[in-house]
């Protein structure tokens, strides 16, 4: 009961609460509603003409919609560590963890931007570069670093309970961001803030988290460079 009571804390209503609004966010661009027409219209409008507050917020919404619930095993780690020895910090590591993402998002959102003024953004071969990234990524030693990272809470959080939650925190979205940022690059082409794309990708990246083994990361990394190919025989 302990535990279910600590699912209920501030800070994992402050979390529930945010992934409500940004999957309500996202859900808003193909709803025909009135209420939702500014943010489907934002969302619809060219990079230029957007600007970078815009695109900042889309990419925001879009971090939250999509690495939150793969977050959601490390911070209920986290929450029985500190269980046992009485202690709090749950706030200030989802805050650390939160502030990754918002600098993830105002870079990609300057990356849109000037892409979007070169006139790049329908280009084939952006898609075809990014897809031949993300998939080759997925083969890295880097990337593998992260993702065991990412799987094993519990020892991340052993190794790192001395720096305490606000570092834990940083030190977790780093990771984290380290193992997702190029499929969540794939947002550039895949649409930002597409209800389709976020989904898959969210559904993805969860699987890739929670399973073991090399099978499910390989399979997106070939995905991605079976779409690579196909692109490149459109361009051919």
């Amino acid at each position: 009961m302990r535990h279910l009571s600590r699912m209920t804390a501030p800070h994992w209503l402050a979390l529930y609460a945010a992934l409500l609004l940004a999957w309500i966010g996202v859900w808003s661009m193909s709803s025909p509603s009135t209420w939702a027409t500014a943010l489907r219209d934002l969302c619809l409008t060219p990079a230029a003409q957007a600007g970078f507050p815009g695109l900042f917020a889309m990419w925001l919404i879009m971090s939250a919609a999509m690495m939150l619930p793969t977050a959601i095993p490390a911070f209920a780690t986290h929450d029985n560590i500190a269980d046992t020895q009485d202690t709090g910090g749950g706030a200030a590591l989802v805050a650390g963890y939160g502030v990754v993402w918002v600098g993830f998002a105002g870079v990609a959102a300057a990356v849109q931007l000037g892409v979007g003024r070169l006139g790049a953004l329908d280009s084939p071969l952006l898609a075809t570069t990014l897809l031949v990234g993300a998939g080759a990524y997925q083969f890295s030693a880097f990337k593998d670093a992260c993702l065991s990272k990412c799987r094993q809470p519990l020892t991340f959080m052993m190794q790192h309970w001395d720096e305490g939650p606000w570092r834990m925190g940083l030190r977790l979205g780093a990771t984290c961001l380290g193992c997702c940022w190029a499929l969540m690059a794939l947002g550039l082409i895949g649409g930002t803030m597409s209800l389709g794309f976020m989904a898959l990708a969210t559904v993805l990246m969860t699987l890739e988290k929670l399973s073991r083994g090399r099978i499910v990361p390989s399979a997106i990394g070939l995905a991605c460079l079976a779409g690579a190919g196909f692109m490149i025989g459109g361009i051919l």
